[in-house]
């Protein structure tokens, strides 16, 4: 599935993962390949972007998270990782 990560600063992630596991404001959420469409919104929180063969991890928060068409787009107020928080 595709994700894509962006905050009013920048785009953080775009590209294939194998699963996404997110904080929304109600507790954590799990993704898969071919997930049902769903929106929600973001807590804050860590986000894990896993690919084949590697984890990345962000820490979001605020906005939101939409699921469709097998693409999963994150629109955080802040979101930061990897060294660049």
């Amino acid at each position: 599935m595709r994700v894509t990560i962006i905050s009013p600063e920048r785009s953080v992630f775009d590209g294939e993962a194998t699963s996404v596991v997110a904080p929304a404001y109600d507790g954590m959420v799990g993704i898969l390949p071919r997930h049902a469409p769903f929106m929600t919104l973001l807590g804050d929180g860590t986000l894990t972007v896993r690919q084949d063969d590697s984890t990345r991890e962000f820490h979001v928060r605020g906005g939101f998270l939409q699921i469709l068409d097998d693409t999963v787009n994150v629109v955080a107020e802040h979101a930061g990782g990897e060294g660049n928080e």
